[in-house]
């Protein structure tokens, strides 16, 4: 059976596979697969590896439909069909996102080339211990970042990277502020290769100062009085779409985000903590950041562990999907009997299990009370 199925792929039959842009290696072919079908505008590119900046080494087709051996964990990208990190094998060394690929069937995991999920990155040539980096991914919705040799857009270009890109960061300084994708700052982190990239292209972890050099704390550009009246018309809005009082919706915000404090809602403009599930961010969000956190069991226990959250492109859109997450949740129900009450609206939201914090409803309702957020309950 192997042997036919082998023969089947040379000769006049190959010919086609390959001129059809899709290269498969004999071997995938005869192993067992999974049926699936390209969704794309026109083409999709197969790399080489599961990133978008691994070599092109052939292309599909919308429409097409290939076998995929396994699925293997890569760069998140953002598909016709979902956002996942998510790629697809569908030959030696032939990878597509599954952001693109309707599957028949659930498609099995790719084995662990060695029981080490993690290598171990090699010693640098004369020096006696391993270097170690933090690993930032670069986010642009303006083209490509620049690498420069300074810590300023006067340093000289040295290179460019595309938005997801994984870079190698040793250490950070202080150099122009930048107005980024993801934040305005003045921290440059220094790459390994010894160039600068402008933190506020980048999501890392945190990132040492440099020898002699002092990273700038971050800054609150609002006053609860500004970060108020920005947040008006979004609550509002909120309340017309869904019926969530927008006093609720701007309590909530400023009790779970600080004033806009968080590093949620300074970096992606979640102001409710709201999570993708399985890649999914909703109509509202534009994407998921996976960040690092600490979940507490009720007995007490936390432990720290990674969750993906929802980002938004505003604030408003943030407070209307809160608005939304509110209203399409069963367990909500009881409280949009009181879309004009917001006393008794949060009453409600808490009782239903919102927040275990025994103390929520009265922290809400003072914020509420304190800052006089009832006057914008305009109902209309």
């Amino acid at each position: 059976m192997l042997l036919t199925a082998r023969r089947l792929l040379t000769g006049p039959l190959l010919a086609v596979a390959l001129g059809a842009g899709l290269v498969v290696a004999p071997q995938a072919a005869v192993a067992a697969g999974v049926t699936a079908t390209v969704k794309v505008g026109t083409t999709l590119k197969v790399r080489s590896a599961p990133s978008l900046t691994a070599t092109v080494v052939g292309s599909v087709r919308n429409g097409q439909k290939v076998t995929v051996a396994c699925v293997i964990t890569g760069q998140r990208v953002k598909g016709s069909l979902r956002t996942t990190t998510a790629w697809d094998r569908i030959g030696a060394g032939r990878y597509i996102s599954h952001g693109y690929v309707s599957a028949s069937r659930t498609l099995p995991r790719c084995a662990a080339p060695s029981p080490t999920a993690v290598p171990v990155k090699a010693k640098p040539a004369g020096s006696t211990a391993a270097r170690r980096y933090v690993v930032g991914t670069v986010k642009s919705f303006e083209g490509r970042v620049n690498l420069r040799s300074a810590p300023s857009t006067a340093g000289s270009i040295l290179g460019s990277v595309v938005s997801g890109t994984k870079v190698d960061l040793v250490c950070a300084v202080t150099g122009q502020s930048v107005n980024g994708t993801v934040r305005t700052t003045g921290q440059w982190d220094r790459t390994s290769a010894g160039a600068y990239i402008s933190h506020a292209y980048m999501y890392s972890g945190t990132i040492p100062a440099c020898t002699g050099s002092a990273v700038p704390a971050p800054t609150v550009s609002l006053t609860p009085e500004q970060f108020i009246k920005a947040s008006v018309a979004g609550a509002q809005r909120g309340w017309r779409e869904y019926g969530v009082p927008p006093s609720v919706t701007m309590a909530q915000a400023i009790l779970e985000s600080g004033w806009g404090r968080s590093s949620l809602s300074a970096v992606d403009k979640n102001y409710f903590g709201i999570k993708c599930q399985n890649g999914y961010y909703g109509k509202l969000a534009n994407g998921c950041h996976v960040v690092r956190t600490q979940e507490c069991t009720k007995a007490g226990n936390c432990f720290s562990t990674s969750a993906a959250f929802r980002t938004y492109s505003s604030q408003a859109n943030s407070f209307r999907d809160h608005g939304n997450f509110l209203r399409v949740n069963p367990r909500y129900k009881p409280a949009f009997a009181y879309t004009k009450n917001a006393n008794k609206f949060i009453w409600n939201v808490w009782k239903a299990g919102y927040a275990t914090d025994p103390n929520y409803y009265t922290k809400v309702t003072g914020i509420m009370a304190s800052w006089n957020l009832y006057q914008y309950d305009t109902w209309k």
